[in-house]
């Protein structure tokens, strides 16, 4: 004989029972429409890759403190400002690696950002949409810098030269460290000076 109590309880965890069904069956529903979305929205080609073009890498050289020209392909991207970053991450990486003329360590994470603004001073007829490159380079990339009154300037001066020969319409090149300027770039050269880019003319060319 079933007591009421029984039946009571019986018929309680029958609604909880069922209860905890349709809320697991609705939460499953929402985690599918959620993964629906998800897939959605997701991207359906991959990220275009920029064609290889000519450009030309100024080169430091510590033996002689020449400034060498170097013809290259690299994926240059349509933008002035990321193809000033582009050119100038391939120089670090090539002063980066183990046989290189200016060893510097860092590579292409030297560079936290370029950024292209008009020229300041008084305007040149020549170049009417003159422009001055700010380059911010990570603080890690100046303390790993070898120092030396003629290491570091070779550094400074070959990203001058560089982005000159890819950019000519950059006249003007200032330099950051971590977004802040600094009085030098490793204990000598001066960080607080605006660059001229026609002052780092390259003294020899070579082939890649």
């Amino acid at each position: 004989m079933i007591s009421r109590f029984q039946k009571v309880l019986f018929l309680v965890l029958l609604v909880a029972s069922l209860s905890m069904g349709a809320l697991l069956w609705h939460l499953r529903e929402r985690a599918h429409q959620r993964l629906l979305a998800g897939e959605t929205s997701a991207p359906t080609r991959a990220p275009e890759v920029a064609p290889s073009e000519p450009a030309t890498l100024v080169v430091a050289n510590d033996a002689d403190g020449s400034l060498l020209a170097q013809a290259r392909s690299l994926p240059l991207p349509p933008d002035p400002g990321a193809r000033a970053r582009a050119v100038l991450d391939k120089l670090l990486d090539l002063y980066a690696s183990s046989d290189s003329p200016h060893p510097v360590p860092g590579g292409a994470a030297g560079v936290a950002q370029v950024f292209l603004l008009p020229a300041t001073g008084p305007k040149d007829p020549q170049t009417p949409d003159a422009q001055l490159a700010v380059v911010n380079l990570t603080g890690s990339f100046a303390a790993g810098h070898p120092s030396g009154i003629l290491t570091e300037t070779l550094t400074l001066l070959s990203i001058c030269a560089t982005l000159r020969a890819n950019l000519p319409h950059i006249t003007q090149v200032r330099f950051l460290i971590d977004g802040q300027q600094r009085p030098t770039l490793a204990g000598h050269a001066d960080l607080t000076r605006t660059y001229l880019t026609a002052e780092a003319t390259p003294t020899g060319g070579t082939n890649p």
